[in-house]
């Protein structure tokens, strides 16, 4: 958490992104730090996903800045100027993030087990047995550990997301970003990837989530930012940002949500 001569685990300055005439991002600027659960919610095309993309960097921002952990990602520094990182030092900079995307995109021909414990071996070069080792105890945390030997086909959505979760931890990320999580599950299977991600919260992982979950954002979130056309209109504790909004637009869409 915020304090003195604390620096954010994520510092987000003035980032713009266009995709040709559409402004997805318009010098947006925030902080996460190190613990802290930030929500981000707003309509459809409000720029959540891109800015979530944007720190990952799924997505290049063509203007501003972000840091995660002190490091600026993507460009360094020298003689004056800045200079694009190369792909490789691009995805060394990635490992510090784990990233959980509204689809599961497992392996299909791997079991839950081999999903969660391929990364540290082929990207981090971890010996196998010790990442089969730590992919049971992950499995455990998401409630899985008996469905471990079970491939995607054979498992409902929310399990599969729930594997996704434990492959991204698998990496041993400081920073987790989900993207939606739940938007593409059946109702009744929403509360168990939401149950997985309140306990995460609850241990100190830093997250920052887009959401439509509007009640977990309450439950969970130490900040809420509400996104409206490429910038953040609103940004603050759930208290104020779902229960006494100071902004006419953030009035208005949770008006449209909550009716």
């Amino acid at each position: 958490m915020s304090g003195p001569g604390k620096s954010p685990l994520v510092a987000v300055r003035d980032v713009e992104k266009s995709f040709d005439a559409h402004r997805a991002l318009r010098r947006v600027s925030l902080d996460v730090w190190d613990g802290e659960v930030l929500c981000l919610i707003g309509a459809s095309g409000s720029g959540k996903t891109t800015l979530l993309r944007c720190i990952n960097q799924l997505t290049g921002i063509d203007r501003g800045a972000i840091w995660l952990d002190g490091e600026l990602l993507g460009m360094r520094q020298q003689d004056g100027r800045l200079h694009r990182l190369s792909e490789a030092q691009i995805a060394r900079q990635r490992l510090k993030t784990g990233m959980v995307f509204q689809r599961f995109n497992l392996f299909p021909h791997m079991t839950a087990l081999q999903n969660v414990a391929e990364g540290p071996v082929q990207v981090q070069g971890r010996a196998r047995a010790d990442a089969a080792r730590d992919a049971r105890e992950l499995l455990g945390r998401v409630g899985l550990i008996e469905k471990a030997d079970l491939y995607p086909a054979q498992l409902s959505g929310g399990q599969q997301q729930r594997v996704a979760i434990a492959r991204a931890l698998a990496m041993r990320p400081m920073l987790m970003l989900f993207d939606e999580p739940t938007s593409a599950l059946d109702p009744e299977l929403v509360g168990e990837v939401l149950a997985v991600m309140k306990e995460l919260a609850r241990g100190g992982m830093t997250m920052v989530v887009v959401t439509h979950e509007l009640g977990f954002a309450r439950e969970v979130a130490d900040t809420i930012a509400y996104m409206d056309d490429g910038t953040i209109v609103e940004a603050g504790p759930p208290s104020q940002v779902l229960g006494a909004p100071r902004e006419a637009r953030t009035q208005a869409f949770l008006s449209a949500v909550l009716g």
